[in-house]
């Protein structure tokens, strides 16, 4: 697995840990001087295992900024103190360490005897390091297939899997984002919001699946004629809203007319016995000042216009003054 490291502490340290380290295959190393200097670098480049020299002043501080900020508390962090000979008073003052740095977050502590010789990669001391090590990139190996199991579920999550469209949920979510982006811009947004008509004769007469079918079919045919920049939606059943960005009330209407025209002209064919003729009836609003950050009150002039449309006998564009 490809990975990071950031080694922190004095020359003396990071040469006896350099050359041991490289033997693992895979590793981007890094090193800083002090727990000063990693911090800007922790920060930008954000790596996978972090070691520190414990005995360097500010080690436990660098330590727990890591693991307090969100954003930087999975990397793995090792709390490493080599010395020569370890006596008994020092036991009690190592395992006070241990527990602190435990406690403050870091992943492992430990406090190992220096090899007589650097290069010297031999010892049982060495051989915990790349223990520990391994135990840090398994964590992140660990970590990365959590996040990239969740990025799936979340872009599941927003997917309608009949239509392949973004679903409701998608567009709750994306619709106040557009709102700020346009006002931010001072540019305009519109939605359309847009209805099967007479869906329910088709699944009466033909069928759910054919119902399924036709709407899969029209939700392609409108994502394959709208500007790269709108977004479709469906809303839910056969109703379906699509956000125009930068597009002001009369370039909307026309927008929505295209649309009506385009799924009316073409029967689909929904198998090789079946070509179903569908029309649609529309609503089309506009972003007004006034209006809520969430979208609310511009999508109910968009639905009332949509209304209005079946009102008067489908097939048509309504739009909000």
């Amino acid at each position: 697995m490809d990975a990071s490291i950031l080694l922190v502490g004095d020359d003396r340290f990071r040469g006896s840990l350099l050359n041991l380290i490289e033997e693992i295959a895979h590793l981007s190393i890094e090193v800083a001087t002090d727990p000063l200097e990693a911090m800007p670098l922790i920060q930008a480049q954000q790596p996978d295992l972090l070691i520190i020299q414990a005995g360097q002043l500010g080690s436990l501080d660098l330590c727990r900024q890591v693991k307090t900020q969100n954003r930087l508390a999975w990397i793995y962090c090792i709390m490493l103190d080599e010395r020569p000979e370890i006596s008994q008073m020092e036991q009690a003052q190592i395992a006070k360490f241990q527990a602190e740095a435990l406690e403050i977050g870091s992943d492992a502590c430990l406090v190992l005897p220096l090899p007589e010789e650097p290069t010297d990669h031999s010892g049982w001391q060495h051989y915990l390091v790349r223990s520990q090590v391994h135990a840090g990139l398994r964590q992140v190996h660990n970590y990365r297939e959590l996040i990239r199991a969740n990025d799936v579920l979340s872009a599941i999550a927003l997917l309608d899997p009949l239509t392949e469209l973004n679903n409701r949920r998608a567009f709750e979510w994306e619709l106040p984002r557009q709102i700020q982006n346009a006002r931010s811009r001072e540019m305009p947004i519109s939605v359309v919001m847009l209805d099967v008509d007479f869906f329910k004769s088709i699944n009466d007469t033909y069928g759910h699946l054919v119902g399924d079918r036709a709407l899969i079919l029209l939700a392609a045919r409108l994502r394959h004629n709208l500007r790269f920049y709108d977004t479709p939606f469906r809303y839910g059943g056969e109703e379906f809203v699509v956000v125009l960005s930068d597009t002001g009330a009369q370039e909307a209407e026309m927008i929505a007319n295209r649309i009506c025209q385009l799924i009316g002209a073409q029967p689909f064919a929904i198998n090789e016995t079946l070509d179903l003729r569908i029309t649609i009836s529309a609503g089309t609003a506009t972003l007004n000042p006034d209006d809520d950050l969430k979208g609310v009150s511009l999508l109910q002039r968009a639905d009332d216009c949509l209304l209005q449309a079946k009102l008067q006998g489908r097939n048509q564009v309504i739009s909000s003054s």
